[in-house]
């Protein structure tokens, strides 16, 4: 075998350990992310939150037509979810792009990209179904509310903060 085959061997065996990886996560966090959805549809009423410890997290059916902790969600437009939407797709191209093109990324910055890939993917899912994203953990301290979120945002905001500890130890090793 030559060393060009042996060569575009081993580039094929990366690329489908990274398209494996993106799958397979991808597929985890859509599936988590919209059953709990369709159980939280099916169970709770948005005048009636369920208290799970009280005091600090109760399940609350939120329709959220905004983006992250409700941005936008004051602008009515009825092509706001479409232009959202639209948006998040472009986004989630250019995270994908760089998951497969960027050369030096280690394992756990493709793994936090991955959440990041499927989070977005389960509120674009959301968003076309619904025109807005079903949100439902309402974590609580007396009258301070943390605005309620979702499975698919614990992916995305686990995803980022993969790809914030990586970025910090590449730093840290490249001074050692």
């Amino acid at each position: 075998m030559s060393i060009t085959s042996e060569n575009e061997l081993c580039a094929f065996a990366s690329l489908r350990a990274k398209l494996l990886l993106l799958l397979f996560v991808v597929a985890a966090v859509l599936v988590l992310d919209q059953w709990t959805k369709i159980v939280v549809l099916e169970q709770l009423s948005p005048i009636y939150p369920k208290k799970i410890i009280d005091g600090f997290l109760s399940l609350t059916l939120v329709m959220n037509s905004g983006v992250a902790f409700g941005v936008f969600s004051g602008i009515e437009s009825s092509m706001k979810a479409y232009i959202l939407l639209g948006l998040s797709g472009v986004t989630v191209g250019l995270v994908i792009f760089y998951y497969f093109y960027e050369a030096s990324l280690h394992t756990v910055a493709r793994f936090g990209l991955a959440l990041v890939v499927g989070g977005a993917f389960g509120n674009m899912i959301d968003r076309w179904r619904y025109q807005k994203v079903v949100d439902f953990l309402d974590f609580y301290w007396q009258n301070y509310h943390w605005p309620a979120f979702n499975v698919a945002d614990c992916a995305i905001s686990i995803g980022v903060t993969l790809l914030l500890c990586d970025a910090l130890l590449s730093v840290w090793r490249e001074k050692s």
